[in-house]
């Protein structure tokens, strides 16, 4: 495996009004973690929140969060070593493939 994978659900409390009847970004970054733990189980990984409207410290946070809102995505919005992976409702099979890329064996 190359390094533990970082995934960053960037999101708000506030559903994007092009996600009505989606789950909300923390509600996805929760199902994201226990579906990749068992997928993926024993490996270690981190799924973090990250909410595009708060006060960001770390700069490449907040340079996400502001291209999120300044170009309107679709949130949340899932993202790897800086890279954006899926936007809205995000596919599962997507997030599996890129963690098989970085090394993770599936169960």
């Amino acid at each position: 495996m190359e390094k533990e994978a970082r995934i960053f659900v960037y999101g708000s409390s506030n559903i994007c009004a092009s996600c009505v009847g989606s789950p909300s970004s923390k509600e996805t970054e929760e199902w994201l973690r226990a579906a990749i733990g068992r997928k993926f189980p024993d490996q270690s990984f981190q799924v973090e929140y990250v909410d595009i409207f708060a006060p960001q410290e770390e700069a490449d946070r907040k340079r996400i969060a502001t291209m999120i809102v300044e170009e309107d995505y679709m949130y949340p919005v899932i993202v790897i070593d800086g890279e954006v992976i899926a936007e809205g409702n995000p596919r599962l099979k997507d997030i599996y493939a890129m963690m098989t890329e970085r090394g993770y064996q599936p169960a």
